[in-house]
Order: structure tokens, then C-alpha cells, then sequence
């Protein structure tokens, strides 16, 4: 479940990669890989409008997908065919317009026919968009932009195959099986777009992946150039790593008056609270911190929603209490990996995962390090680690 208030794009663009390499892996034939994609693509439609996204553009196929082999090109243009008449019922329902992107001078007359009838169809429909880039090419698309401008000063933006709809412009890129590039992805409306890079082939790009890349765009500061409005911590990491120090050694020795005076020092430097919110939230953490020691997940839980809950209201982080001590209850039962790491300050901070993967990593370094009893390098690892974060939030 996505936390409640999470900032969702308007304008998600998806390259759907790997389906050929996904249906090989499989041993079969890559037009299985093509057909499973087309499948995974109408289920992604309807979950992202589930979601409140409402422009959703995919890209079908490029302006250099023409070097395919004659069988393959043939068969993708009757998928394409398939796929308007089986979402053309929902899309009539669902409010939904479809607006073809791209070219339609080389792709058969009958799949331009069957675009132009779905287009005219929904052309009145506003509650969402859906961009099916077909014969498409982010070059191509704005050299014809050009070749249609006249001597008079025009707005490019409106003379691209998007203009006139109400998100042309592109916040969130999605690009399946690990390729990192855009490949000229509605290059004019991606200027400013935030990346997401995922691993999995398309086919495997579940609704539950999409909700990942919504989380991790949802953490995002956005500036488009400017200051961005983001919560300054002013800590002084050498402190804070001292602070750490200090109150995991008073919990391994079982020392709960210190304990709690060393947790509420930790708060106070580390989120700037007052001495009278840092004592609440430092007994709350002093709490959790013993409850998980002796394995009791469900108070543990309770006195981090507490401390968190604090946190939230004085400094203005943008998590979920509830979401926050959940992860890290759960980091605490399983043991310290670099993953659930990386999801829990990505969470607590509001920073992508991949700003989250090098603090992790200090973090988990600094953990190892304290359970062999080497203070010392554990102080340094976390040192490098707060400063590490105040440069990731500050």
C-alpha cells in the first residue's frame, strides 16, 4: 500500500524493454515475449489510472524498430491492432483519450485506420490520457515540428505530436530491463522528467513495480533549476556519530537511566527538536530500542510510531510514522541488510534509492563494526555517514 498524500506524477512515460530477452530466457519464441509485454501493458494502464496518474504514455515501437526482421514487425502491428480493440470499451468507460504519437506515414493503413477511429472516439474523453508512441522518435518528432513551423515565431511545444493535452510534459521516465537511457523518449517533454531504472524485463513489470517507482519519485525534491523546499538539518555529524556511539554501548550494558539521557541528546542534535519534545521522543526511542533488544516487535513499534509521529510534527519530514517504525522494526528482527537500509532512510529522508545507497552502506558498515566491539572504526563509519546524509537532505 502507497503512504497516504504520496505525490504522484501526472505524466508517467514507460520504455517497455525486454520482451524478447525475457521470452528467450524462457526458451520461447520472441513474439511470446512481445504478446506477454502487450498483455502486461493494457494491466499497467488500468493501474496507473487506479493510481491517479492521468497521462501514461507508452512507447510501442521507435522509428529505428523498422531494421526488425519483416515477421516480427508484421506481428507487432497486429498486436497493435489488438490491443486498441481490447482497451477501446475500457477507454470509452474509464474516460480515457487516446492519442497516437508518431508518425503514421509508414505504418499499415488498416493500423491507421483502426488509430484514427480510436482517437475519435476518445477525443473528447479528459479524465485521463493515454500516448501510444508508435513509429515514433524523440529526433524525428521535433525535426517534423520544425518542418510545420512557418516564418512567425511559434512555441515548439505546440506544434509536437502532444500539444494541446493537459501534462505534455513528462515528471516520471520508467525503463525496464536495467537499460539506462532514454533513447530520445519524448525528448522535448523530458527535460525536467525524473529517471527510474528497472531491473526487471518488461513482462515481469508488475502494477506492484510501478508502485515502487511511484514511491521512489514520491521521495524526490524536484527544483527545476531553483531552491527546492527542502527540510535544512543543520547537525554536526562528528556529534551526532558520538551521540550513536554513546547510546548503543548504554543499551549493551543495560544502562537505562543513560540510556534515555543519551537518546534524548541524540534527537535534540540530530532533528533540531526542543528539550522538551527531544525528552518525549528520547523516552520513546529509549523504549523501543529495549523492547527490541528483548524481541517485543509489537511495543517496539508502538514507541517508534511515537517517536516518529514527534519528528514529523516539528521538523516536517513528509514519511508516515506508522510506515517508518514498521521498516525499521522489521531491519531490526531480520538483521541489518543494505537493502532495508536503503528503504528505510529513503523513506525517513524523502531521497531516491539510489541517494540512499551509499549512506546505507556506511550504516551497515558502522553496525558491523559496533557488534565487534570496534568503537573506534565505528565512530569514523559513522561519522562519514551523517555527514554523508546532511549533504542528501540539507
Amino acid at each position: 500500500m502507497l503512504p497516504s498524500k504520496i505525490n504522484i506524477p501526472h505524466h508517467v512515460a514507460i520504455i517497455p524493454d525486454g520482451n524478447r530477452r525475457w521470452a528467450r530466457a524462457r526458451n520461447r519464441d520472441t513474439l511470446f515475449g512481445h504478446r506477454a509485454g502487450f498483455d502486461r501493458a493494457v494491466e499497467l494502464a488500468k493501474a496507473a489510472r487506479n493510481l491517479g496518474i492521468h497521462t501514461l504514455s507508452f512507447w510501442a515501437f521507435s522509428t529505428e524498430n523498422w531494421d526488425r526482421s519483416p515477421r516480427e514487425i508484421s506481428y507487432l502491428m497486429r498486436l497493435y491492432k489488438a490491443m486498441i480493440d481490447k482497451y477501446l470499451d475500457d477507454a470509452r468507460k474509464e474516460g480515457v483519450r487516446i492519442i497516437h504519437l508518431g508518425r503514421k506515414d509508414r505504418i499499415p493503413k488498416t493500423l491507421v485506420k483502426k488509430i484514427a477511429q480510436a482517437e475519435e472516439e476518445t477525443k473528447h474523453n479528459k479524465k485521463y490520457v493515454l500516448n501510444i508512441c508508435l513509429d515514433y522518435g524523440g529526433h524525428d518528432e521535433i525535426m517534423r515540428a520544425m518542418r510545420s513551423a512557418k516564418k512567425e515565431t511559434y512555441d515548439l511545444s505546440q506544434l509536437l505530436d502532444t500539444k494541446g493535452q493537459p501534462y505534455p510534459l513528462v515528471d516520471l521516465l520508467i525503463r525496464t530491463s536495467g537499460e539506462q537511457r532514454t533513447s530520445g523518449m519524448l525528448l522535448w517533454q523530458s527535460a525536467y522528467a525524473e529517471l527510474y531504472w528497472e531491473q526487471a524485463h518488461f513482462p515481469d513489470f508488475t502494477p506492484e513495480k510501478l508502485e515502487c517507482a511511484l514511491l521512489d519519485y514520491s521521495r524526490r525534491c524536484r527544483r527545476f533549476g531553483g531552491d527546492g523546499a527542502d527540510v535544512h538539518m543543520a547537525f554536526n555529524p562528528k556529534i551526532v556519530a558520538s551521540l550513536e556511539i554513546r547510546f548503543r554501548h548504554a543499551l549493551a550494558f543495560e544502562e537505562g537511566e543513560r540510556l534515555r539521557d543519551l537518546t534524548m541528546r541524540y534527537l535534540k542534535e540530530h532533528y533540531g527538536l526542543s528539550k522538551k519534545l527531544a525528552f518525549a521522543a528520547g523516552a520513546n526511542f529509549a523504549k523501543a530500542l529495549r523492547y527490541g533488544q528483548q524481541h517485543h516487535w509489537d511495543e517496539a513499534k508502538t514507541s517508534l510510531t511515537g517517536l516518529y509521529a514527534i519528528i514529523k510534527k516539528t521538523i516536517g519530514l513528509a514519511f508516515e510514522p506508522d510506515i517508518i517504525a514498521s521498516i525499521e522494526v522489521d531491519l531490526w528482527k531480520t538483521g541489518a541488510s543494505e537493502e532495508k537500509m536503503r528503504e528505510l532512510l529513503a523513506e525517513k529522508f524523502r531521497i531516491s534509492s539510489l541517494q540512499a545507497a551509499h549512506p546505507a552502506h556506511l550504516a551497515i558498515l558502522a553496525n558491523e563494526s559496533i557488534q565487534k566491539q570496534d568503537f573506534s572504526r565505528a565512530q569514523q563509519y559513522l561519522e562519514q555517514f551523517y555527514t554523508l546524509l546532511k549533504e542528501r537532505v540539507a
